[in-house]
């Protein structure tokens, strides 16, 4: 499914990125915790999340994320969307929430990057 497309499902606008609404994406992430992101998402998947700072600019940047989604109709500050204009990463906006705009992509053929962690082992804190 192309950015353009996924724009469309999600009745989002583009931050940064519009020469790249042709990109083709398969998977998706989830997440408000850069610590999630840096050990679960992987290369190529989109990247869902509240964050807004230019850590996660910087995240997507290391990991090689597809796209950035910010959700709850965020928008990022002049600095992050900078950054992600210069590492060529789209970010685009939602006013839906994190599990709607997840919810939203997996029943348009979005799958996961990551099913599940672990075998039978759940995280403690």
């Amino acid at each position: 499914m192309t950015l353009f497309e996924i724009m469309d499902i999600l009745d989002a606008k583009c931050l940064v990125g519009r020469k790249q609404l042709n990109m083709e994406v398969e998977t998706a992430f989830s997440a408000d915790l850069l610590s999630d992101v840096l050990a679960f998402a992987k290369a190529g998947s989109l990247l869902l999340t509240g964050l807004t700072n230019p850590q996660i600019v910087r995240t997507a940047s290391i990991l090689d994320i597809a796209a950035i989604i910010l959700v709850r109709g965020k928008i990022a500050p002049d600095e992050t969307l900078r950054m992600a204009d210069e590492l060529e990463i789209p970010m685009l906006s939602t006013r839906y929430i994190l599990f709607e705009t997840s919810g939203r992509l997996f029943m348009n053929g979005i799958k996961g990057c990551v099913e599940r962690v672990g075998s039978d082992t759940y995280v403690t804190l």
